[in-house]
């Protein structure tokens, strides 16, 4: 065992002094060391209730013959980041999360992980660090939140929350509705309810193999929760025996899985940025254009918040991710995974106890699955949308540029009624280097939605979306503008062609006057020059390779 190395030998009695200092029996010595890495923390709803977690993590590694040592990493909720400054430091702190893994990993030689995670950045920068660390390892997201309710109706955070502000402002709900929504929107404990960012990498996670099955989906508050937790810990002592390590499990063809079940989904497009970093940790090449060969040939079939109707708790009740699985059948690989069944038989044993929720593929919701990566003049190395959350109105539209160098000089005009139907509006300098830290642009285009103006009007921009987005919203537009991309020289009143079907987004302007614009162009000095964000605007790669530290 790796452990032995802290553990056994003469030369290793301070070390065991040290062990023992911790209360371990002697007892328990021999058998192995599974570092359980915890995320909990009060101010995140997704992770408030991973004590308890803990507690049935521990139980089973306790029953499966292993000893357990827990650690924390930190988490962020991108909800409460949103918005403002606080939200240079999302992205960013997936690659802290990785390290920090690793880091404690290595440096105690643990024999396995249980990986305790649930929101936007920590489960891939779990995932990353399972992958490089490439020790056994399972990973428990610890599920979705109930829908909130409110007069008879559910609720979500996305569409009853930030979707409000731009209702609010309308005069579409008065005071006493708003208070009401923020009371009763987030009911308690668990990840947001529809299919964002946190929920869409839990399905990844588990289609991936790299989670028990139903643990995507398994609600936060459900004792079924408990269960899949106690037997993550019972089976990660399985898997060090029998020296089943993450790269056996996230192959290329685990990836094409896990891509196949997020385009079944609709699922955020914030994957596109985190399966390419995982699969680099895991030592997998995954191109952008891999995206865009399975979307095409994935119909979407689930339709989920925030485009769709359907929240996390009906797809669990519909099947799961098992469900899913069963339904795209013939077209996923035969894969391992670490519950020790292979994905074919996690297919078959599954059942669909809702048509409706996780359609057959005959009669999907769009032929193609959710993502689509477009390119052109103005986005040469590519762009993300998630196109099962645009109406067949916006699929092609040509507007006219109202330009902004920050989120916030964006959300002001939006809010000051600027932005006018047939407008694209621009958001740069907000990229992996620009921002720095790519950051969501959930307020935005949120209050665009909650306005009315879905349908008339698009948004643009080198930063990010979250899996809360829905509209004609693209995207991780590379390279991005600190780079000298294309959108650096995009000037009030150009117009913009975006054509999703056939996957091209244009300046329309002509090709000197856009080498012209280039060689003029000077990049601003870095909106933030001390501190981690500053080295990391120095050294993180473009989104179009999954704006990863090189």
């Amino acid at each position: 065992m790796r452990s032995d190395d802290i553990k056994k030998g003469l030369e290793r009695v301070p070390h065991r002094a040290l062990l023992y200092a911790t209360g371990i029996p002697p007892t328990e010595m021999n058998k192995p060391f599974i570092g359980v890495a915890t995320s909990f923390t009060d101010i995140i709803p997704g992770h408030i209730g991973m004590r308890d977690l803990e507690r049935f993590i521990e139980k089973g590694i306790h029953a499966g013959g292993g000893y357990p040592f827990f650690f924390g990493v930190p988490g962020i909720c991108d909800g409460i980041a949103m918005g403002h400054s606080g939200m240079h430091y999302s992205l960013p702190s997936r690659e802290l999360i990785a390290d920090m893994v690793e880091t404690i990993a290595e440096a105690h030689k643990f024999d396995g992980l249980v990986l305790l995670t649930n929101c936007d950045k920590i489960t891939p920068g779990m995932l990353m660090a399972a992958g490089r660390v490439n020790i056994p390892t399972i990973i428990v997201t610890a599920g979705p939140m109930h829908s909130g309710h409110l007069k008879g109706k559910r609720l979500s955070l996305v569409n009853d929350t930030f979707e409000a502000v731009g209702k609010y402002k309308k005069g579409l709900i008065d005071d006493k509705e708003l208070s009401s929504l923020e009371m009763c929107a987030c009911p308690g404990a668990g990840s947001c309810q529809g299919m964002y960012t946190a929920n869409t990498m839990a399905c990844v996670t588990e289609a991936l193999g790299m989670s028990l099955p139903y643990c995507a989906t398994a609600l936060a508050i459900d004792s079924e929760k408990r269960r899949i937790a106690f037997e993550s810990g019972r089976r990660v002592v399985e898997l060090v025996k029998k020296g089943i390590t993450p790269r056996k499990i996230m192959t290329r063809k685990a990836f094409e899985n896990a891509i196949m079940v997020d385009m079944a989904l609709g699922g955020s497009t914030n994957t596109v940025l985190h399966i390419p970093a995982i699969a680099k940790d895991a030592g997998v090449r995954l191109p952008l254009e891999v995206f865009d060969e399975i979307s095409k040939k994935t119909p979407h079939i689930c339709n989920m918040l925030p485009g769709g109707v359907h929240y996390m708790e009906d797809l669990h009740h519909a099947g799961g991710v098992p469900a899913v699985l069963k339904r795209l059948r013939e077209q996923i690989h035969n894969t391992a995974t670490v519950s020790g069944i292979r994905a074919h038989r996690i297919a078959d044993r599954a059942e669909v106890f809702d048509d409706e929720v996780i359609r057959p593929l005959n009669k999907a919701h769009h032929k193609e699955g959710g993502i689509a990566i477009l390119r052109g003049n103005l986005a040469p190395d590519g762009a993300v949308v998630k196109q099962s959350a645009v109406s067949k109105k916006m699929m092609r539209f040509e507007g006219t540029a109202k330009v902004f160098d920050s989120e916030e000089e964006g959300m002001k005009a939006i809010l000051a009624g600027k932005i006018k139907p047939g407008d694209v509006v621009v958001i740069r300098y907000e990229g992996p280097k620009g921002g720095p830290g790519m950051r969501e642009m959930l307020s935005p285009t949120a209050t665009i939605a909650g306005m009315g103006l879905s349908d008339s009007v698009a948004l643009i921009t080198d930063g990010r979306f979250s899996g809360g987005t829905r509209g004609p919203c693209i995207g991780h537009i590379s390279p991005e503008a600190m780079e000298g991309g294309p959108i650096a020289i995009i000037k009030d009143g150009d117009r913009i062609s975006i054509d999703i079907p056939k996957r091209r987004i244009d300046l329309l302007l002509s090709d000197e006057e856009i080498k012209d614009r280039l060689r003029r162009w000077k990049a601003p000095k870095p909106k933030i020059t001390k501190g981690y964000l500053a080295r990391y605007s120095q050294m993180v790669s473009s989104a179009a390779s999954g704006a990863v530290m090189r």
